[in-house]
């Protein structure tokens, strides 16, 4: 396995782009029209002729151990012996588990281990995506990815499968064979505040009631100045649901009925708690992902590279601010120079919470899939 990282950045490469012939995939993760340029576009493709080009828009691009803006972060990776498989499709209702099926039928099912997810960000419920696409796959598929970004906007993401980049679209990617080796870690670091509240009226994503009182009167309530910035200022305040321990993130509000839609579901009967930030808790979550994606049975072999896929939430770099490299430094620092990072600050993360555990939708949390190629 090798694999190859550049960064466009302020309208030029990093550096030439290292040419892969035989590279099957490239991850690319950036602003929307960075990520749409016909030029840029070009350039991979004439470096990487044979490769899929997947990725989506973010909310900050990683590459390496620092994050940028308005860049296109990119990774071209070139397996000796793993297949990858590439299907995409429109998000044309809301009918999530209908989406998921159509695209497990175009995608071949044998000898797969690892399934990448990147997905539109505003439109698709992540938690009903999660849990189609583990039905659907066998109980053995590993599953991570996220819900692609736009900035601090909320208004349109983008994600890439080769020649199409649109809105309301879903990208999957498989991995084939034995040869890949997958590792995952997923944690948060928020911590709790204020009283524990029943959910007493939802629909799926849409949360109307707390405690028998309007959601959003109650998050007001709490915000105090942050208030006048909804939605984006919720991110700094999530909500935990306890017994799942999933936190779940604003994605707009409802003035006319008091609601509050989520990246995922808040299922009624359910309590929550309000979460705040603190950043060396989220410091110290970030460590705890990294140790568990880079647990004691990963072992390189004779891969000249590992990748490390980081995706963090919007809410952590809004909460962290400055701070936030501070996560990727750690990250580095766990998993040594022989891991290749790259990845995006998301609106939603795909992953089990541990080891044998299906794919859930998270948010706020650093989540970290590690893959190599064994002998």
């Amino acid at each position: 396995m090798r694999a190859a990282q550049h960064l466009y950045c302020n309208n030029e490469w990093n550096a030439p782009l290292e040419s892969l012939e035989n590279a099957q995939i490239v991850l690319a993760f950036g602003n929307k029209e960075v990520l749409a340029n016909s030029s840029i576009t070009q350039d991979l493709n004439n470096a990487y002729p044979n490769a899929d080009i997947i990725g989506c828009s973010t909310a900050g691009e990683i590459f390496d151990d620092q994050i940028y803006d308005d860049s296109l972060s990119v990774t071209a990776i070139e397996f000796k012996n793993t297949n990858t498989a590439v299907v995409a499709k429109t998000i044309e209702s809301d009918d999530v588990y209908e989406l998921a099926q159509s695209l497990i039928e175009k995608l071949p099912l044998t000898d797969l281990k690892y399934l990448l997810v990147l997905s539109d960000g505003q439109v698709v419920n992540g938690s009903k995506l999660a849990e189609a696409l583990t039905e659907l796959l066998p109980n053995d598929v590993i599953i991570t990815g996220g819900l692609a970004g736009d900035g601090t906007n909320f208004t349109e993401t983008y994600t890439r499968c080769n020649a199409s980049v649109s809105d309301k679209q879903v990208v999957l990617c498989g991995f084939y064979g034995d040869a890949i080796q997958i590792n995952h870690g997923c944690h948060g670091g928020w911590l709790p505040f204020g009283p524990k509240r029943l959910i007493t009226k939802s629909d799926g994503n849409l949360l109307y009631t707390l405690d028998d009182k309007p959601a959003l009167d109650i998050y007001k309530t709490y915000l105090g100045k942050y208030a006048e910035e909804l939605p984006s200022s919720a991110l700094l305040f999530p909500l935990q649901i306890i017994d799942e321990e999933l936190t779940r993130t604003i994605l707009n509000i409802g003035e006319d009925d008091r609601s509050m839609t989520f990246a995922g579901d808040l299922p009624e009967g359910q309590q929550v708690q309000l979460m705040r930030a603190n950043s060396a808790n989220l410091v110290d979550g970030a460590k705890k992902a990294a140790t568990d994606a880079n647990s004691d049975d990963v072992n390189l072999g004779n891969s000249e590279n590992g990748i490390a896929l980081l995706i963090s939430c919007v809410g952590r770099r809004l909460a962290m601010k400055t701070r936030t490299e501070e996560e990727l430094s750690i990250v580095r620092d766990i998993l040594s120079d022989r891991w290749k990072m790259a990845g995006f600050y998301s609106y939603g993360e795909l992953s089990p919470k541990a080891k044998g555990e299906p794919c859930h939708l998270h948010n706020q949390t650093m989540t970290i899939t590690t893959f190599y190629e064994s002998l």
